[in-house]
């Protein structure tokens, strides 16, 4: 499966951002999809995860501003990115982990947030 990121960019502190992951085949059986992120000199870590069962996980930093959610129609999962701030710069990426317990990666998209 390749995953590819996309949206991410330069926006202010308060702003919003969506980013999306698309997949190469269906992501029916995907489970769970995720986004993580990596700032610069931090390891990478987990923003939110979604379960085939439409379950959601988030890091206590981003809940209430992030939305998770998953389009299987389009093999594409998402990333709603609200009130936005510094802290949050860092290089995005989607993460599909399937039935067999492959770990796939999309190739990161970063996000800057300006103050």
């Amino acid at each position: 499966v390749q995953l590819q990121a996309s949206g991410g960019g330069l926006v202010q502190a308060g702003g919003s951002l969506r980013l999306s992951c698309a997949a190469s085949r269906s992501i029916f059986n995907l489970n769970p999809l995720g986004w993580y992120r990596q700032a610069p000199g931090k390891q990478r870590e987990l923003v939110a995860l979604i379960t085939s069962g439409g379950n959601t996980n988030y890091a206590d930093s981003v809940k209430g501003r992030f939305t998770i959610s998953r389009d299987n129609a389009k093999d594409t999962v998402y990333l709603q990115m609200n009130t936005l701030k510094p802290e949050d710069t860092a290089v995005y990426y989607c993460k599909a982990v399937s039935v067999r317990g492959v770990v796939y990666w999309g190739q990161g998209t970063l996000v800057t947030v300006s103050s």
